[in-house]
């Protein structure tokens, strides 16, 4: 087992990352509880909730809510049903909820966590590859219709309990989703990552064991740098987004849960090295990415039923927008990327181009 430590300026809290380390969750949790709501939702409970109740009971209160699975999760409606479970439940101040589960999970819990009785304790217990990256951080919340994570908060867990013996039932599809962040990361700051991945990973199926315990690892580093640099999202934080800007807008045209986060961040990473070579005047051999990226399936095109004038404003609308312009996170080299307000024209042509619109 690895113990990273998360700092932020609000608050310290240790990652656990390790093989069948949620047997040993009671250790983890070194403070005074009344009860514990855990929080999973529909496909995650058949395999790990009775094992979690178990390693619990007898030494907590123990109760449990199950979410439908999928990004349409993230609503306000299931949200209101999580509060309302946890008051029937008569949780307190001194109660705590742990998110078992991945990235939907984990954003849902941690903003019920974060509102209920103006905040209660809560841990982030992730089953997905692609949860490494929104594990860590602190970054809570839900969608709206017409955003993705638009409603939310800046709220860190007390720890975060990586049990990678936990993926082992995720479907080649979701590691696939999850390995995309990985990317993300490696290509935005971490350049040593990014030739060990081209040199050891060449395909999913290589994530296993110490491998992908390297990668999960690795990967929450730059993201814990990251925050530690800057928590709340007001500077270099937003690197973090890199490949999010287009990947969000496809995600929310298409109508969430239709394309995977991971693919739709795939197809954004790869027009924001398109759009940096643009801006920049720079050949980044974004045909090598591309290459690169087809080893591992994922899609390289946009959709092409997606008009270019919608993706337009749905990007318009990113969180890294100001004053009604694109921002974009774009790359001079690998491990350098810098927030740019981009020309729209050139972004417009592009995305005609992407679609043949």
């Amino acid at each position: 087992m690895k113990i990273l430590h998360i700092k932020t300026k609000t608050k310290d809290y240790p990652l656990y990352v390790g093989e069948n380390i949620s047997e040993k969750l009671p250790e983890f949790i070194k403070w005074k509880v009344t009860k514990i709501l855990i929080i999973t939702d529909e496909k995650v409970s058949q395999y790990y909730l009775d094992k979690v109740v178990n390693y619990l009971n007898g030494k907590f209160q123990v109760t449990s809510f199950v979410i439908p699975s999928g990004e349409k999760a993230k609503s306000i409606d299931v949200f209101y049903q999580c509060h309302t479970h946890a008051l029937k439940e008569k949780l307190d101040r001194s109660s705590l909820v742990i998110a078992l589960g991945g990235g939907v999970v984990g954003d849902l819990a941690g903003f019920v966590a974060a509102t209920y009785m103006r905040g209660i304790p809560f841990i982030q217990m992730p089953t997905t590859l692609l949860a490494h990256d929104s594990a860590v951080g602190g970054k809570v919340a839900i969608n709206h219709e017409l955003g993705k994570n638009m409603i939310g908060v800046f709220y860190q867990p007390e720890a975060v309990v990586y049990d990678i013996s936990l993926l082992e039932t995720l479907p080649e599809q979701e590691m696939r989703s999850g390995f995309a962040e990985v990317i993300k990361h490696a290509l935005i700051k971490d350049v040593e990552l990014y030739h060990w991945l081209t040199a050891n990973i060449h395909s999913i199926s290589d994530l296993k064991a110490d491998q992908l315990q390297h990668v999960i690892a690795s990967g929450v580093k730059v993201k814990a740098d990251v925050v530690f640099e800057d928590e709340n999202e007001t500077g270099i934080r937003a690197i973090l987004n890199f490949g999010h800007t287009l990947g969000h807008a496809i995600e929310a045209e298409l109508g969430y849960g239709q394309i995977s986060h991971g693919d739709a961040v795939a197809i954004g990473m790869l027009f924001a090295i398109k759009v940096s070579e643009k801006h920049y005047g720079i050949d980044l051999q974004s045909s090598s990415f591309i290459s690169w990226f087809h080893t591992f399936q994922f899609p390289t095109c946009i959709p092409n039923q997606l008009s270019a004038d919608l993706l337009i404003e749905r990007m318009k609308r990113d969180k890294k927008s100001k004053e009604d312009k694109i921002r974009m996170v774009l790359m001079r080299e690998i491990g350098a990327v810098e927030v740019v307000e981009v020309n729209e024209e050139m972004i417009r042509s592009l995305l005609k181009e992407a679609t043949n619109d």
